[in-house]
């Protein structure tokens, strides 16, 4: 019986020598330099870049992994929340070597199914002056290649109600991460207010600017987007799009566009503060060389700084743009919808819309709670701009807003409700 407790006891202390699991030893010497995280078709390195495709949520635990000790179980534990919140096929991590001694890189690949599919709500808007507004996409996509067919009735976004179906092509990755290609066609049944008809009938003023009504509109876009550095991209393409006058003759006109689009996204995150900016200048050139019955120049700026710290979060958003030429209705801008003025009815300020526009619309938000004040005029050239007012209160979650919006004017108040979702 002694013999076989100094058995055991000889073992017990073999074991006890022996050394632990030398994957884990050797890894907990290693400092985590910085986090990549690679998808299909791009890659981001989170201790420089931001990335709008993690949750804050999530990309804030997967930053808090840089600057300590490595820690395998806890890479495992990001992999399958990355995994579910991309709903991938498989995440995987692996180390690289760090520019700094004892330091390493970690990196997770997120691997997609090859064929996938999801429908999506993109904008879903009741407005009490204006109606229903809505849209519906489906996408089918295989690696980098995605196919889209969408249902859509606006007659928020434009002076026309327009109501159809688009379909668009779009390749993530042309050969190298930095270049992408997009087709896009839409084919439109267009309604119209009153307001809007019985101004092309006074004729003179604005309605020598624009078109008249038209019955149905197509338009064929081709896009080519490149990013010149990480923050900055650039889009280049043209705008083939065809209409059918409504009256006084029914004719086919066209509004061929070359089309260019500067857009700067710069995001600066700490442990308790984030700041989003997104500034954009977008061009509209109609030419006769592209065979256009339009000739016009359409240029617009667009600016909006976010500042998020806890549960405050204080936006800013400001628009200038001016429209030179001839042009068509769609063509022209217009406020007093879900994003401008909201307040005011569209069709009130200008039912034909205006080739000048300035606003500038300020939110404070406090966890699901919204306030707003909107200023800004839309006119055009020759005539004096009116600034215009509105202050409103409401609910927003995510997409999600319910809110009551109220132009600022002399008389009595006359309130705007607005809900839905708008991307």
């Amino acid at each position: 019986m002694r013999l076989v407790w100094l058995a055991c006891l000889g073992f017990g202390g073999l074991l006890a020598a022996a050394p632990q699991d030398p994957e884990l030893n050797v890894n907990s010497r290693y400092l985590v330099e910085t986090v990549i995280v690679a998808g299909d078709g791009w890659s981001t390195d989170l201790a420089s870049e931001p990335n709008e495709k993690i949750s804050v949520g999530l990309r804030r635990q997967i930053l808090a992994l840089i600057g300590t000790k490595l820690n395998p179980n806890l890479l495992d534990d990001l992999a399958a929340r990355l995994r579910k919140e991309f709903q991938a096929r498989a995440v995987s991590h692996r180390l690289k070597r760090g520019d700094q001694p004892d330091s390493v890189r970690v990196v997770f690949e997120i691997k997609v199914p090859p064929t996938r599919f999801d429908v999506s709500v993109p904008k879903f808007l009741y407005n009490a002056k204006q109606g229903w507004s809505g849209a519906v996409e489906g996408t089918g996509a295989i690696e980098r290649n995605s196919f889209t067919l969408g249902l859509v009735s606006d007659q928020d976004e434009l002076v026309e109600r327009y109501t159809g179906l688009r379909a668009r092509y779009e390749n993530t990755r042309l050969g190298t991460d930095r270049v992408r290609v997009r087709f896009q066609f839409e084919d439109y049944h267009d309604q119209w207010n009153g307001a809007t008809r019985n101004q092309l009938l006074l004729g003179g003023g604005p309605a020598d600017l624009t078109s008249g009504v038209y019955r149905t509109r197509q338009n064929f876009e081709p896009v080519v987007s490149f990013v010149i550095a990480k923050p900055l991209t650039l889009s280049v393409g043209t705008s083939f799009e065809r209409f059918e006058d409504q009256f006084p003759a029914a004719k086919t006109e066209a509004a061929n566009a070359l089309l260019a689009t500067l857009r700067y996204q710069w995001q600066l995150e700490d442990s308790d503060t984030r700041q989003d900016v997104d500034a954009g200048y977008s061009l509209h050139a109609a030419t006769r060389i592209l065979k256009s019955d339009f000739v016009y120049l359409r240029q617009q700026w667009t600016l909006h700084y976010t500042l998020r710290r806890g549960k405050h979060t204080v936006t800013d958003g400001v628009q200038f743009g001016f429209l030179s030429g001839h042009a068509p209705l769609f063509e022209r801008y217009v406020a007093g919808d879900s994003t401008q003025l909201r307040g005011w009815n569209k069709y009130e300020i200008d039912p034909l819309g205006g080739n000048r526009i300035v606003t500038n619309s300020v939110d404070y938000r406090y966890g699901i709670l919204d306030l707003f004040y909107d200023t800004g005029a839309v006119w055009d050239s020759g005539q004096p701009s009116i600034a215009r007012h509105s202050v409103g209160a409401g609910f927003r979650q995510g997409p999600f807003f319910l809110a009551v919006a109220f132009p600022v004017r002399e008389h009595r108040p006359d309130p705007i409700f607005m809900v839905g979702m708008n991307y």
